[in-house]
């Protein structure tokens, strides 16, 4: 069963995973979801985004990324 637009609206803004119904997947920010499509901000090359529409009919599963763990103790460097 295809995703429903109103239950994506809390995910407007933030990093998501798409999973097709065709089994293939995408990345990127959710930038909005219009008139049965959801529009995605992806990554492309070097310093190039693109924004692609993908019709909610072809969607089985849209999933917010998680929190990221780092181990205890470990060191890390923010990127800011």
């Amino acid at each position: 069963m295809p995703v429903s637009a109103q239950s994506l609206y809390g995910l407007i803004g933030k990093p998501v995973g798409v999973s097709m119904m065709d089994g293939t997947g995408v990345t990127g920010v959710l930038c909005s979801v219009q008139h049965d499509d959801i529009y995605l901000m992806e990554y492309l090359y070097h310093t190039q985004f693109a924004t692609k529409h993908y019709p909610l009919s072809q969607i089985q599963a849209v999933h917010p990324f998680p929190g990221c763990a780092w181990p205890a103790g470990s060191w890390h460097q923010s990127m800011y």
